[in-house]
């Protein structure tokens, strides 16, 4: 603990905590202070100008983002039995019928970051609730995990497609990348975010939408983005 406290406290030496920074500024300050032991992620919070007690106010979604988030995901495709072979030539890492439904109840098997399946296999999926809803691994239409094309959905998450949801404090936080990437790949990756977040604003929400982006790393401080200009840039 001690180290890290050293570290954050170095790293403030670089920054000024009352300026807003360009991403690739942030970017640049924060790999100054960065481990040397692993590849740190790198993640936005963002807080919304909305009443997360409303239901109708709630912000969720997902993006695909240009240069994926360094991270391998594992996905479980569940799909009629003849379309096994299919969801496997297409990239699961797990894929099956009935039996791996069987799996997930019996042995609340969950080693996995994604399921997919089709419309039709959702009946019998909707059972595995108790177990896949605690964990957020629900397949959902609205987030592309619902799809007649196995394929192309097994494609999107693993083409780095993250999905995202505010918390009940109105704030939102999203991987965008690892250090590793660079300044000018984690902008890509955070203005693609920031444009498909802009789409979901609430129509009962006033004012400012996108109201304070942070950006930080696993072991970094966070720095203050600038909000404005990142809307207009994502436009």
């Amino acid at each position: 603990m001690a180290a890290c406290g050293k570290r954050l406290a170095d790293a403030a030496k670089n920054f000024d905590r009352n300026v807003k920074y360009s991403v690739q500024e942030a970017v640049t300050i924060l790999q100054k202070s960065a481990s040397k032991k692993f590849d740190e992620t790198v993640e936005l919070a963002v807080n919304l100008g909305i009443n997360a007690k409303k239901s109708d106010q709630m912000v969720r979604g997902a993006t695909v983002f240009p240069h994926g988030v360094g991270k391998v995901v594992k996905v479980c495709a569940i799909v009629p039995a003849d379309m096994v072979e299919q969801a496997k030539n297409a990239g699961a890492d797990f894929y099956g019928s009935e039996e791996l439904i069987d799996k997930i109840m019996q042995e609340e098997w969950t080693d996995f970051d994604k399921l997919v399946t089709i419309p039709a296999m959702m009946g019998k999926i909707g059972k595995l609730g108790k177990v896949l809803g605690r964990k957020g691994l629900m397949p959902n239409p609205k987030l592309g995990t619902v799809n007649n094309d196995i394929t192309a959905a097994i494609k999107l998450v693993k083409a780095g497609r993250v999905e995202f949801k505010v918390n009940k404090a109105g704030v939102l936080c999203c991987m965008v990348g690892k250090l590793s990437f660079g300044p000018d790949k984690i902008y890509d990756n955070v203005v693609e975010f920031i444009k498909d977040l802009q789409k979901l604003k609430p129509a009962t929400a006033k004012g400012a939408f996108i109201k304070k982006v942070t950006i930080s790393c696993t072991m970094g401080p966070g720095l203050k983005l600038d909000e404005s200009a990142l809307a207009n840039e994502a436009k």
